[in-house]
Formats: C-alpha cells, sequence, structure tokens
C-alpha cells in the first residue's frame, strides 16, 4: 500500500529535513575531525569510511503508517530516531567497540541509545552497533537537540547487510526460509573472516615490532 504526506504535512516535513540535514552535517564534521586525529597523533584510527543519509519522505511516510501513527511531521519529529543517519565502517571487528568508547565520552552531544548487535546478533544474522546520539544543533535563535542514528560495522559486515535488505525488499520482507537460513551461514562465514583478517592484522603487527 503507498502512503504519502499531505501536501501541508510534506511541506512542514521539508523543513523539518533540513534541521536534520544540519544535525548530521555537524556530526560528520566532528566524525572527520575525529578521524584525523587519531591518524596523526595516535597509533590506531578505527574509522575507515563515513557515510550519511537523510531517510526519504515516503520511508519515514511508510514507517509512521507501520507504526498506527498519523502521517505528519510532528510524528516523525516525535517517534523516529532514523531521520538522519551515519554509517561509519571499521577496519576490523575489535575496533567496533573501541570507537564506541570514543563515541560515548565526547562531550559534544549525548548518547540516547545503543545497540550491541556485535555481541549479540540478531537471529538473521545481523551484525552491527547501532547509537543513537543527540547532536545539538543551533539555528532561529535556539538549541535543539536532534537524534542521529550512527551504525558501525566492518565492510564485510555492511556487505552482507546491503545484501539481505535487497533480499528483503525483492519478497516483500517474507523471505523464503532457504534464504533465510543461507544468510545466517554468510553472516557466521563473514564473522569468521573478520576474525581472520585481524589475525592477519596482528601477525603482521609483530613482524613490524621485530
Amino acid at each position: 500500500m503507498s502512503v504519502r504526506f499531505s501536501d501541508v504535512e510534506f511541506a512542514r516535513l521539508k523543513k523539518l529535513l533540513i534541521v536534520y540535514e544540519w544535525s548530521q552535517q555537524i556530526f560528520m564534521t566532528k566524525l572527520n575531525i575525529l578521524s584525523q586525529d587519531l591518524k596523526n597523533f595516535h597509533d590506531d584510527n578505527p574509522i575507515e569510511h563515513i557515510k550519511g543519509r537523510i531517510k526519504a519522505p515516503e520511508n519515514i511516510a511508510q514507517k509512521l503508517f507501520k507504526m498506527d501513527l498519523d502521517i505528519t511531521a510532528d510524528n516523525a519529529k516525535k517517534y523516529l530516531t532514523d531521520i538522519s543517519g551515519v554509517r561509519i565502517i571499521c577496519p576490523f571487528a575489535k575496533d567496533i567497540h573501541s570507537l564506541v568508547d570514543i563515541l560515548s565520552s565526547m562531550p559534544d552531544w549525548k548518547v540516547l541509545e545503543q545497540k550491541d548487535y556485535i555481541t549479540h546478533p540478531k537471529p538473521s544474522g545481523y551484525r552491527s552497533f547501532h547509537l543513537i546520539i543527540e547532536i545539538p544543533v543551533y539555528y532561529s535563535g535556539k538549541t535543539e537537540g536532534v537524534p542521529v542514528e550512527v551504525q558501525i560495522r566492518t565492510a564485510a559486515m555492511d556487505f552482507w547487510a546491503t545484501m539481505e535488505h535487497k533480499v528483503r525488499y525483492k519478497y516483500n520482507e517474507h523471505v523464503p526460509q532457504h534464504l533465510c537460513d543461507e544468510l545466517v551461514v554468510c553472516a557466521d562465514k563473514i564473522d569468521e573472516l573478520d576474525k581472520r583478517m585481524l589475525l592477519i592484522q596482528e601477525i603482521i603487527s609483530l613482524i613490524n615490532q621485530d
């Protein structure tokens, strides 16, 4: 079923999304500075790649509809915390929790929520670390806390998540069981691959020390 904002609510949503874009820009700017700091003044940089996205209006409308809420800009602001999203790719799985600790200690924002799907993967095999971080945005003479959803994962985990999303979209969330089972197997193999790549990196580091 296709659902959408009314013309009036869509106009209000467009103004709301501007503020969410600002929150994302602020967060990504600080992330880039953090990455440069770790690269130039510390031994290890757990940030390999950063990508941002703003949820499309049609996806916002669909999510509100699934939550049995009126499709309004106010409800989007009140109930959704993933309108602004940032994905951080780390070189190795061990870097993920290190980066979470760094982000959680930053004085510029507040961590509202965190979900560790690295230590406790979803039954589907999905692995990632999610944070909801409130970014202060100053505009029109006031400061407003705006949530940004942060997903932290390795490149291998990201590849798996992209493939799973395509499968679920293809089957409209009704994925055949044999494909679900295959995705779980692939997720486990990707986890093993991440661990093997880390082992290689550690061996190289020991050789360099010698």
